[in-house]
């Protein structure tokens, strides 16, 4: 799985979040970007061979429910809502679900800004964190996915009412959705993206990140000055991005990276992918503008390369039916698997209580170093019964030993007739003789967790996000 560059002030920025975060980064990062592009999407442009295209980053964070999304989309509201003033709260919709609304809006907030000291201001930032109620009802309006084609390339949006015409032009309108795989599966289809509806959407599967040991903490202030320079570099007056030479070679890189993959790749994950080079130049222009330059180099163009190959990645993934990026877990030992048995039963389990469960022999288990075999032989009747524990308590498994106040109290139970001086002796010969209630739980007391598997560092390495956090 290909690991997106977090790059320029913004990537900054949620690295240094992330560890306060239960969510993928990887969401924190494209969220902010969208909005990014959404902020400086009226003012700014990008423009390769001498045709100028919107900066607009459409995204769709794909994941289960209860794995992050919602937690990302607020981390990069933190990231940015200082730096961009009052943009997001003035600026953020939810609920489009026709084409009229779509352009209807726009135009309304293109009526009630043209009077005002900057203009006429048609930026949008559309968050639908319920996108699949959204597309169950625009499969009723034929013309919803034609505007919306029409708002990712800048072009102008009509719609024709019974009062008036209603025309915006040059719409800077950015879509960031939520939705879960089976719900992508079933109402992005094979034919609303051939026809370009949605592959104009970079999706990304999120993966899973481990619990924090305390919730309460809140996200840590963030410096929010270069952003917020940017900002007001980007919207000061109109821009115009293009590649610096040294990004040139790279570009055709990217450029023949995306045809080859299209033809390579079956039609109905094709279709998803075709817009591979846009969308890096979209990228870049971004982390050029958050840098305030007018040109993109080298390095923010690889950068962006990176991320829009994890979202190529990722539509691919979705289209066969995967859910999320999968941790591949090595197979436990065989004395991992006895040390956790014993574990769960108090730190001395008989073969019934690990044979079945491991899958190998009584031969297997004595053969293991780290596990000590005794035979019991207390009981009045029937075979002796053979006693698994663990050597040492050097590996984390060591039985737990009862409290001193249990055990007196049990013995003086259990032997108050008998005179001090046998007490005495059967205290000498403990360490040699095992008793039963010492190791027997009692009845309300729950099982010891089992511990975690010492390959636990080796799957920590495989997480590609264990470098930026």
């Amino acid at each position: 799985m290909s690991t997106p560059v977090l790059h320029g002030p913004i990537g900054r920025t949620v690295r240094r979040i992330a560890p306060f975060l239960e969510t993928d980064p990887l969401g924190v990062y494209v969220a902010a970007l969208s909005m990014w592009s959404a902020a400086i999407g009226g003012t700014v442009k990008v423009s390769s061979r001498g045709n100028a295209r919107p900066v607009l980053l459409w995204s769709a964070l794909v994941a289960g429910t209860g794995r992050g999304k919602g937690t990302a989309l607020r981390a990069a509201h933190h990231v940015l809502d200082k730096p961009l003033g009052r943009f997001l709260a003035t600026h953020t919709t939810s609920g489009i679900t026709s084409g009229a609304s779509m352009v209807n809006h726009l135009w309304q907030q293109q009526e009630a800004t043209a009077e005002t000291e900057h203009g006429r201001d048609v930026r949008a930032l559309v968050v639908e964190e319920e996108w699949s109620e959204v597309l169950r009802r625009v499969k009723r309006d034929a013309s919803f996915t034609t505007k919306l084609r029409a708002a990712w390339d800048g072009a102008t949006l009509r719609n024709t009412t019974k009062e008036e015409a209603q025309e915006v032009r040059d719409p800077a309108m950015v879509l960031h959705c939520h939705v879960t795989p089976s719900d992508w599966t079933k109402y992005v289809g094979e034919s609303e993206a051939a026809g370009g509806s949605y592959n104009r959407i970079l999706p990304f599967l999120l993966g899973s990140v481990p619990m924090l040991d305390d919730d309460r903490v809140s996200l840590p202030k963030v410096d929010g000055s270069e952003l917020s320079d940017a900002y007001g570099w980007a919207t000061a007056r109109p821009r115009v991005i293009t590649l610096a030479e040294d990004a040139r070679p790279l570009w055709r890189i990217v450029r023949r990276y995306a045809r080859i993959l299209g033809e390579t790749l079956p039609e109905g994950q094709a279709v998803f992918i075709e817009r591979t080079a846009e969308q890096t130049l979209r990228v870049a222009a971004c982390l050029a503008a958050s840098e305030c330059s007018e040109h993109v180099t080298e390095e923010m163009l690889s950068a962006a390369f990176t991320l829009v190959r994890r979202s190529v990645q990722d539509a691919v993934r979705i289209t066969k039916g995967a859910t999320s990026p999968k941790v591949k877990r090595q197979p436990l030992s065989l004395e991992d698997k006895v040390r956790a048995r014993i574990a769960m039963h108090g730190g001395r389990a008989t073969s019934s209580q690990v044979l079945p469960y491991v899958g190998a022999t009584a031969a297997e288990v004595k053969a293991l170093p780290g596990i000590v075999v005794t035979v019991d032989r207390s009981g009045k009747t029937g075979r002796p019964a053979t006693v698994f524990t663990i050597r040492g308590d050097s590996s984390g498994y060591a039985a737990p030993q009862p409290a001193r106040a249990e055990r007196e109290q049990n013995r003086d139970d259990s032997h108050r007739s008998e005179s001090r001086t046998a007490n005495s002796k059967r205290d000498e010969s403990r360490a040699t003789v095992v008793q039963m209630y010492a190791y027997r739980p009692t009845p309300k007391q729950a099982p010891e967790p089992v511990p975690e598997p010492l390959h636990s560092e080796r799957l920590a390495d495989s997480n590609p996000f264990r470098a930026l956090l």
